[in-house]
C-alpha cells in the first residue's frame, strides 16, 4: 500500500482533470505491478517524492542497489523523458535503468534529496551550475521524433490575438504583444538542440558519483535560448534578473539577442496558459520580461 500526498492529487485534478483523477486512482495498482515486475522492494528508510505530476517511490532492486520508482501521467511533455535521459546516458542527467513504455513508468538512480541545489545559499552559484549542466545537456543534437520548438512557438504565435483580447491592462498588453514581436524574429530558425526545458534548482540533485545532476526533463528540439527561463524565475530576484542572463548566455555561449527573444518566448507561453486557465498574469514573470526588455535596448 502506498499513501498518495493530497497536494499530487490536487495538482493532476487541477491541471489534467478527469485524466489526472484516473492516473491518482491507478498509482497503487502502478507501483504493485511494477515493484513486482522489476523485483523491487519499497525502502523503509525513504519517504515517497512528488511533484506537481509525478509520484517518486524509495526503492531497491534485487542486487540491493538504490533506486527511485518514478510514477506519472504519460502525456506530451512525460513521453520524451526517458529518450532523453537514455540518450544523457547518465552525463549530467539522472540515469535511466529501465522503462515502461506504455505507462511511462521508469526505473531511475537515486540521487540525493537532501542534496538540492535550491539549499544551496549562494544563487549567484547556483545560476552558474545551472548553465553548465544546459551548457553540457543542450551540446546534443535532438533525435528524430521529438516534439519540436518551432511547431510550439507557430502555435503561441497563432493564438496571440486571442490573447490579447484577453488582457485588460494595456501595459500588460503591450509587454506580451512585444514577447510575441520577438519570438516572430526567430521562428523560423528554432534550432535542433536536445532542451531540457524545465531546469531549474529544484530540478538538481546531488549524487555520490558527481557534484550535480539533472532530474524531470520535458524534453524538446530548439534553440538553447529557451532554456534560460526557468533559472530567471525561480528564486526570483528584480535586481538579479539580467546578472542571470547574461551570466547564463555567457557559459553557454549564446547568441544574446536570439536569447533574448526565446527567452521573451518562455513569457508568451506563460500567459497563453494563464489566459486559457483563466487566471491573471504573473506579476513577477512580467517583471522579468520588462527589465529583459529594457536591458536589451
Amino acid at each position: 500500500m502506498i499513501d498518495i500526498p493530497e497536494e499530487l492529487a490536487a495538482a493532476q485534478t487541477k491541471y489534467n482533470g478527469e485524466a489526472g483523477r484516473a492516473i491518482i486512482a491507478r498509482l497503487p495498482e502502478l507501483a504493485a505491478e511494477f515493484l513486482d515486475r522489476w523485483d523491487l522492494t519499497t525502502d523503509g528508510d525513504g519517504r515517497p517524492m512528488h511533484g506537481v505530476s509525478a509520484l517518486v517511490l524509495p526503492v531497491i532492486r534485487a542486487d540491493r542497489t538504490p533506486a527511485v520508482l518514478k510514477l506519472q501521467l504519460l502525456d506530451e511533455e512525460s513521453v520524451g523523458e526517458p529518450i532523453a535521459l537514455r540518450i544523457w546516458d547518465g552525463d549530467g542527467a539522472v540515469r535511466l535503468l529501465d522503462h515502461d513504455e506504455a505507462t511511462g513508468t521508469m526505473l531511475l538512480e537515486r540521487l540525493d534529496p537532501t542534496r538540492m541545489l535550491s539549499y544551496l545559499p549562494d544563487t549567484r552559484e547556483a545560476v552558474l551550475v545551472i548553465a553548465g549542466l544546459l551548457a553540457h545537456l543542450t551540446s546534443t543534437p535532438a533525435p528524430p521524433g521529438m516534439r519540436q520548438l518551432g511547431d510550439i512557438a507557430q502555435a503561441m504565435l497563432d493564438q496571440t490575438p486571442w490573447a490579447l483580447e484577453r488582457i485588460p491592462d494595456l501595459e500588460s498588453r503591450r509587454l506580451v504583444a512585444d514577447c510575441a514581436a520577438a519570438v516572430r524574429e526567430v521562428v523560423t530558425e528554432p534550432g535542433d538542440r536536445l532542451l531540457h526545458w524545465d531546469l531549474h534548482d529544484e530540478n538538481v540533485l546531488a549524487s555520490d558519483r558527481a557534484p550535480w545532476l539533472a532530474i524531470d526533463p520535458k524534453p524538446l528540439a530548439g534553440d538553447p535560448g529557451f532554456e534560460l527561463w526557468p533559472a530567471l524565475d525561480n528564486r526570483f530576484d528584480a535586481d538579479e534578473i539580467t546578472w542571470r542572463f547574461d551570466a547564463m548566455t555567457d557559459v553557454l555561449g549564446l547568441d544574446r539577442a536570439r536569447a533574448h527573444a526565446w527567452t521573451l518566448g518562455r513569457l508568451l507561453q506563460n500567459s497563453l496558459w494563464d489566459i486559457e486557465d483563466d487566471r491573471p498574469l504573473e506579476p513577477r514573470q512580467l517583471d522579468i520580461a520588462r527589465r529583459l526588455r529594457t536591458h536589451r535596448s
